[in-house]
């Protein structure tokens, strides 16, 4: 199933948010004010348009509301980015994704009904295309020879199964590194690390798997079991 998702700002940032998810198959429609930003991307994303993402007829003319996601990466200009959001929400889309300088930015977008909202240390464009393409990733090392290092969150497909019995290693040609357990102490929850898990650990719901592997494999091990 292909997936569609808009681009609004083509910064340093929001242009690695756009030519990754383009690279990983998805359908980017990619929307700056710039049209040299536009230019220089056209040839990577399926739509590159220069248009102002505070008109709201013009967000609604692109189709803005058939995404699967909208990033919301405008850099300098808060209130251009929430007067962005402000449509958005307004126009009804599925999934707003914006970023916020500071508390009371953070504190404005929440307000406005934004509930994806990325502090400064989440800024890596890799990182948040990958969490677009696959909402169980909680975070993400990308390693060499299209290897990675990724935090799941369990898929339903897996609770109340053991490692085993899953067959990371021989179905899934997957490592699991280690597991994030949720404990309640003094009525408040609190994840630990199990350590080095056996063939025989069981998988509990809320659990965060660590595992190892390549891109495609990861892709289809959360697929299959999501």
């Amino acid at each position: 199933m292909s997936t569609r998702y808009a681009v609004i700002g083509l910064g340093q940032f929001g242009r690695a948010i756009a030519t990754m998810l383009a690279n990983r198959g998805a359908e980017v429609i990619a929307i700056d004010n710039n049209a040299a930003h536009i230019e220089s991307i056209k040839d990577e994303v399926a739509h590159a348009i220069t248009m102002e993402a505070t008109d709201l007829k013009a967000l609604k003319a692109q189709g803005i509301t058939e995404v699967d996601a909208v990033v919301v990466a405008i850099g300098k200009d808060f209130e251009a980015l929430m007067l962005c959001c402000v449509h958005l929400v307004e126009l009804g889309v599925k999934r707003i994704i914006a970023r916020a300088h500071g508390k009371i930015q953070r504190m404005i977008l929440e307000r406005l009904g934004v509930t994806e909202i990325l502090s400064p240390e989440d800024e890596v464009g890799k990182i948040v295309a990958e969490r677009l393409l696959n909402p169980n990733i909680l975070s993400y090392l990308e390693l060499p020879d299209n290897y990675e290092i990724v935090e799941i969150r369990a898929p339903k497909g897996v609770i109340n199964r053991s490692l085993e019995d899953i067959g990371l290693r021989d179905k899934y040609k997957l490592t699991v590194i280690t597991i994030k357990r949720e404990f309640v102490e003094d009525k408040i929850v609190e994840q630990h690390v199990l350590g080095v898990p056996s063939s025989k650990t069981l998988i509990v719901e809320n659990d965060t798997l660590m595992v190892f592997g390549l891109v495609k494999d990861i892709t289809r091990f959360t697929d299959i079991n999501s």
